[in-house]
């Protein structure tokens, strides 16, 4: 029997769309001159690779991240970086206008944001600048 309610990956069109969401939000990174430095220059297409796969298996895509990178960490994987409250705020921002060109349905745009920003809140790790 079929989920009379599936996942929102699904719903928002599969993996493609969770990559047309991950391109929209890198195309704002690399102007960023606060966020660019955490993320790896010489690989910055593995960057976005892994963003996108975590994000389609968190909801409910293929399980492509775990069986590639094992458990996601995510905060283990972000400590290295010094992930203060502008940085929280640049991320969200970046992350909000690459959720804003999907154009999605309000309940479906309002699951993803709910998570970016208890993620990008759960990311914090000094308040130092």
């Amino acid at each position: 029997m079929a989920d009379a309610y599936p996942p929102l990956f699904e719903r928002i069109g599969g993996s493609q769309r969770f990559d047309e969401l991950v391109s929209a939000f890198y195309e704002g990174i690399r102007g960023d001159e606060v966020l660019l430095p955490m993320y790896p220059q010489e690989d910055l297409e593995g960057a976005t690779w892994r963003l996108s796969a975590f994000l389609q298996q968190y909801f409910g895509g293929p399980q492509t991240y775990s069986e590639q990178r094992g458990h996601p960490r995510l905060r283990m994987r972000h400590s290295p970086f010094k992930v203060n409250p502008e940085a929280k705020e640049r991320w969200l921002a970046h992350m909000r206008r690459a959720l804003d060109t999907l154009d999605l349905s309000p309940l479906d745009d309002g699951e993803l944001w709910d998570y970016f920003e208890r993620a990008a809140l759960s990311m914090v790790n000094t308040f130092e600048d």
